[in-house]
């Protein structure tokens, strides 16, 4: 594809995941990493991305970077217990929602934002209410493509510290081997289910993927699952 493609949330967990498979699968002339800080990179199939740093509190005056670029990808995100009730809202609404309306007005496309299972705006909790109230902004912006993922716990070794998910990760291990797209998501999967939807055709200008939807987008199912992991032993 002769296009170009941003992150946003880049150093997150997903985002992290989503950076490597964008520079294996060479699916874009260009990808722009926008965020808060710039990432020091060793390997040499890092060198051509591209970093731009801004202020998403001041992000109006940032709106030359996302010009031009044709595919965008958000997964921004923090916790209540980290950033507290203003903070995370600040990051996951305002800074999801500004993000979108900015690289809307400069031309962006196709925009892929990472929301949660169980994403409600009239749900009174603020975690899924926050996640909910995004999605039907953006769904109000009027791109030709949106596309939300909704995984269940993501399945990875976080570098911050949050005991909570841990343990949630450790007693869902089990679960995970019987029913693997029910309520957990590795995260490269959910990253992988991302570059196929991306180069993948599509009729709808909105389309939502659960937990297992975002499973078989990936190609993951419970007998290819098996047959990874047989090939690693």
């Amino acid at each position: 594809m002769n296009k170009s493609a941003f992150v946003v949330g880049y150093t997150g967990e997903v985002g992290k995941v989503l950076v490597e498979e964008l520079i294996d699968s060479k699916i874009f002339s260009r990808v722009v990493l926008i965020g808060r800080r710039e990432v020091k990179y060793e390997e040499d199939t890092h060198q051509k991305l591209e970093q731009k740093v801004i202020d998403f509190d001041d992000i109006e005056s940032h709106s030359s970077v996302f010009s031009g670029l044709d595919v965008g990808y958000c997964c921004l995100g923090t916790t209540r217990g980290k950033s507290g009730k203003d903070g995370f809202y600040k990051v996951d609404h305002d800074y999801v929602v500004n993000s979108a309306k900015l690289a809307k007005s400069e031309g962006c496309k196709h925009f892929n934002l990472v929301s949660s299972q169980g994403a409600n705006k009239d749900s009174s909790l603020l975690y899924p209410k926050t996640k909910g109230e995004v999605e039907e902004e953006l769904k109000g912006m009027g791109f030709d493509r949106l596309s939300i993922y909704r995984p269940a716990l993501l399945m990875c070794n976080r570098q911050e510290s949050r005991w909570g998910e841990a343990a949630a990760r450790f007693l869902m291990k089990p679960v995970q081997a019987a029913f693997p797209t029910w309520i957990t998501v590795p995260t490269k999967t959910v990253a992988k289910a991302m570059i196929t939807a991306t180069v993948s055709p599509s009729n709808q200008s909105v389309e939502v993927f659960d937990n297992k939807a975002i499973h078989l987008l990936a190609g993951y199912s419970k007998s290819k699952k098996s047959k990874d992991d047989a090939e690693k032993k």
